[in-house]
C-alpha cells in the first residue's frame, strides 16, 4: 500500500441527491476528464502516512454525528466551471472539529476558508462556463439534500480509490 499518496475526505449524500448531482456532472463535465462521481470535498490532501489516526478521528466524528440537511443555496462560478453552493451549520462544525485535530498536517488549500460546493463542470472554456452558469441560475430554486456519511479516498493521480465509508448515526 502506497501510504505516501494523499487522502481525500468527502461528504456522502442521500441517494436521490447524489443521483441529481452525478447526472448534472455527467451532463456538463468534459467526459474525458470525468473520472469520479459527484462529491463535496471536505479535505483535499490528508497525509496517507497517518491513515490509521485519520480513520480513527473520522470514525469518532461520524459516530457522534446524526444525518443532517444541507441547503443548496445557489450556483456559483469556478471561472472555468460551475458548482452548486451548499450551506450547513453541521457541516461547518464537523469540518472545524477535524481541522483542529489535523491542523499540523493540512496543506494551504485545506487551511483556507471552506466554501462547500459540488462541482458539475470544470476545465472548460470560460465562455462555456458562463453560459452554463446563466442557464442553471435562471430557474434555480434553493433545495435541501442530506449528508449521510464521510467517505475517505486514496488519490493516486487517476480515479479515486475508496478507503472506507463512515456512516453517520441515524
Amino acid at each position: 500500500m502506497d501510504t505516501a499518496a494523499p487522502l481525500i475526505l468527502t461528504l456522502q449524500f442521500d441517494e436521490r441527491s447524489f443521483a441529481f448531482f452525478d447526472e448534472q456532472r455527467r451532463r456538463y463535465f468534459p467526459a474525458e476528464r470525468n473520472f469520479i462521481p459527484a462529491h463535496l470535498t471536505l479535505f483535499h490532501a490528508l497525509p496517507g502516512e497517518h491513515l490509521q489516526t485519520i480513520q480513527q478521528d473520522i470514525e469518532e466524528c461520524a459516530s457522534n454525528q446524526e444525518v443532517f440537511g444541507l441547503d443548496v443555496i445557489g450556483v456559483r462560478s469556478l471561472g472555468r466551471g460551475v458548482a452548486y453552493a451548499l450551506a450547513s451549520p453541521e457541516l461547518a462544525a464537523m469540518r472545524r472539529q477535524l481541522t483542529k485535530k489535523w491542523n499540523d498536517w493540512l496543506k494551504p488549500q485545506d487551511r483556507q476558508n471552506h466554501n462547500p460546493h459540488v462541482t458539475v463542470q470544470n476545465k472548460v472554456n470560460p465562455t462555456q462556463a458562463r453560459a452554463l452558469l446563466e442557464d442553471l441560475s435562471e430557474g434555480f430554486q434553493p433545495f435541501q439534500v442530506t449528508g449521510m456519511a464521510l467517505d475517505l479516498w486514496w488519490y493516486r493521480g487517476g480515479p479515486w480509490e475508496k478507503v472506507h465509508s463512515f456512516p453517520f448515526a441515524l
